[in-house]
Order: structure tokens, then sequence, then C-alpha cells
């Protein structure tokens, strides 16, 4: 092989920092590379990293392998220790050139494979520019970095460090940069995105950067957000939920769990009541709105009463895209010391709550049909509506914005015929 090529696992702020490793991996004049962007979340995510660099070895024998992201920051040596990995760069060393013409040579001790600081000691997160996000039509900014909160389950600010924001103004130069790319659609991306701005001067919140946002860059179609803390939106968010069109109907909540004692003992800052009582008064401002989430099922100490309210909560706060996540001890965290589980019960948990959102996502599909919907058509024959549904679209152009009417849908994704005057 010629160039970079980078393989990314885990969440959207991942996919972008991708490209900033791209970037700066060729801008050092790095070639024959393969930079494998990891992800910690869960065991099964470090598993198909592992899978995936012996995988990349196999098929590319003198190509170098360097591997970096949160699952490198926490787990260094693993990585290290593996005959096919020829460096390993922390989540701080992987988005400066300088790491990649600083690398080792081939043949080189674990140790001296380690590029990898301690992410603690990092305060601030340089703005990071980008021109695109290679395969992807929405393009994602960063507008925070890491985590204060310490839930009891979460690796990740090991992995991360705290948190940390954008500058608002980098934000906004940033959009700028995409839309002129071509870009319709704009994703804000962070670790804790409701954290944004406790950290800046004035301390502006992630609905105040979203306004701004909307407002300092009119071409903007299409806003949305990554997964945010329900118990951290504040009234700017609100007021955009309310009266801004251009601010997509589709949030991802991290909620986790449904019974009280198990978010207690996750040390979340939200309640079960919390919780429904804030998709409440969102869809009340925005009936068309449409929610995700993330659940855990198999949490230490879940007892099945416990679970059922977890299902119960899916139920009632019709959770039309919901993320099932069985739980995965964390090596370092608190709650892989409580009293675990049996594995094959986990597993089970998984399913039935998995069930639960495939009855709700068709209930939402359902309710679809016979809608108008505005669609952004992406790479694979496939769009999304402003609610953040799947429709398939056959033969359209990517990144075009068209409306549709929604005739049916096949249980995976809606169907769709064009209005008459569909393009915009």
């Amino acid at each position: 092989m010629s160039g970079v090529e980078v393989i990314t696992f885990g969440c959207r702020l991942n996919t972008y920092e991708s490209e900033v490793m791209r970037s700066q991996a060729e801008a050092a004049g790095l070639n024959n590379a393969i930079l494998v962007n990891t992800c910690a979340v869960t065991g099964e995510a470090v598993r198909q990293a592992r899978q995936a660099i012996r995988r990349a070895r196999r098929d590319n024998p003198h190509a170098r392998i360097i591997v970096t992201g949160c699952a490198a920051q926490t787990e260094k040596q693993t990585f290290a220790e593996m005959a096919e990995v020829d460096a390993v760069l922390g989540n701080e060393e992987k988005l400066k050139a300088a790491s990649y013409r600083a690398l080792p040579d081939f043949g080189v001790s674990a140790e001296e494979k380690l590029r990898v600081n301690d992410i603690m000691s990092v305060r601030h997160t340089a703005p990071q520019m980008v021109k695109h996000i290679d395969g992807h039509v929405r393009a994602f900014i960063q507008v925070q970095n890491g985590c204060d909160h310490r839930c009891t389950f979460c690796i990740i600010p090991y992995g991360r460090g705290n948190s940390r924001s954008v500058p608002m103004g980098a934000v906004v130069e940033q959009a700028h940069s995409l839309v002129a790319g071509g870009y319709r659609e704009i994703v804000l991306t962070g670790v804790d995105a409701t954290s944004y701005g406790a950290d800046l001067p004035g301390e502006p919140t992630l609905g105040l950067l979203a306004k701004t946002l909307l407002k300092q860059v009119p071409d903007i179609r299409r806003l949305r957000l990554s997964s945010i803390d329900s118990i951290e939106a504040d009234r700017h968010l609100m007021d955009l939920i309310a009266d801004e069109p251009r601010f997509m109907p589709h949030l991802h909540l991290s909620l986790q769990h449904g019974d009280d004692m198990i978010l207690k003992r996750m040390k979340r800052r939200h309640l079960r009541a919390n919780a429904l009582r804030f998709i409440e008064d969102v869809r009340r401002l925005r009936p068309e709105i449409s929610f995700g989430a993330d659940m855990i099922a198999g949490f230490p100490t879940e007892t099945e009463e416990m679970f059922g309210n977890a299902m119960r909560l899916a139920e009632e706060a019709d959770i039309a895209h919901l993320h099932v996540f069985p739980y995965s001890p964390r090596p370092g965290t608190p709650a892989a010391r409580m009293p675990q589980l049996d594995r094959l019960l986990i597993k089970e948990r998984a399913a039935r709550l998995r069930a639960t959102g495939q009855m709700l996502y068709q209930r939402h599909l359902d309710k679809m049909v016979g809608t108008r919907q505005w669609l952004l058509v992406e790479n694979n024959g496939l769009a999304h509506t402003e609610n953040f549904t799947l429709v398939a679209v056959p033969g359209l152009r990517p990144r075009d914005i068209v409306e549709a009417t929604i005739s049916g849908h096949n249980g995976k994704h809606l169907d769709m015929q064009l209005t008459a005057a569909a393009a915009a």
C-alpha cells in the first residue's frame, strides 16, 4: 500500500479526529502506514480493534501500523506488546504532526513503541480544522473533549481526560469552512457535549454555541447534536428546539438505565423522573421530535425488577432509536468491583431490551407513513429525515436535500415518493 489509511472505531468524535490524524500524518510525510483509532467503551470494542490490527498486518505485511485512540490511552501496554504494532500514540499525541515525524523504527521494544502522555495533564483542546469527513455526507465538528464526571461503569474519562471546550470562534470558523466545501448538515460532537463552555470565559453553553453558529453561518441547512446529557440541557437549547427549524428534531440521550437505584449506583446525575420530564417538555415544544438513547443491560446488582424498570422507561419515553449495550466491566472502574451478573444473563437481558427497541422502532416507522419529510441523501442509496429516520432513495445524488412523501416501510427503513417540487 501507499499513503495513509485510517481505521476508525467508536464515536463521532473519533470519526472527526481520524480526519485530523490523516491530515497531520500526511503533513509529517508518513507513507505506507495504517492508523488504527480505537474505542474503549466496551471490552468488545477493544477486542474488535485487536482483531482489526492483526488483519491489517496480514493484508499489509510491510506497512507501518500505528495504534491510538481511547483504548490505546487506557490499555497502552496491551497494544505495545502486540507484535503487529509499530507504535502506540495517546489521544493527545495522535493530533500532532510531530508525533508522526518522531515514530520509532521497526523492531523496537514495547516500551520504545509508546508515545502516550498523562491525559489528565491536558488542560486545553486545540481547535482542529478539517476540510472534509471522509465517507460522510454530514460533517462533524468537535466542540468539546474529555469528561469531569465519573460514572462508575465508564473508562472514557481516563482515555480522554477532563472536560475542555473548543472556543466558540474556532467552531464558527470550522463550520464556515465545511459549509463552503458543500456540507449542508453539521453535527456538533464531544465526549460530554452538554458540559460545553464551563471552562471558557463567560461560560457559554452548548445551546448558546448552537444559536451563535446558526446566526453566524446562515448557510448551515441542518444542525444536529451528538449524544447529550438531558440534565445539563440549558434554556438556549430549549429555545432552539421550540423555534429554530434548522435545528433538527432529534436528540440522542445518555439515559443508561431506568431504575433509580441502578442510576445512583452508576453515579448518574439524573433519576427516572428527570428523564421522563425532559422528554415530555421537549415533545411539548416540538411534537415531531424523535429520541435515541443509550441504555446498559445487566449492570452489577441489577435485579429482574430493576431491569423491568429500564424496559418500561424505554416504552414510556417512546425511544425510537434505542442503542443497547450489554454491561462490560472495564478494569479500573468502580463498577468492575461490584457484584457481577452472569454473562449469559447479561446477554439475555440485552436481547430482551433490543427486542423492545425494535418494537418501538417499528411503531415509529408506522407513524411516519403518510407524512411529508425533507431528506438529506447519503452515499449508500439511503437518506435521513429531519428526525433521523432512514429512508430508501435509490438513484438520488448524495448531499441533495429533497422533499418526499413517506409511502411505507420494510421494517428497517422508510420508502418514499418524491413530491413535485422535490429539490431544495
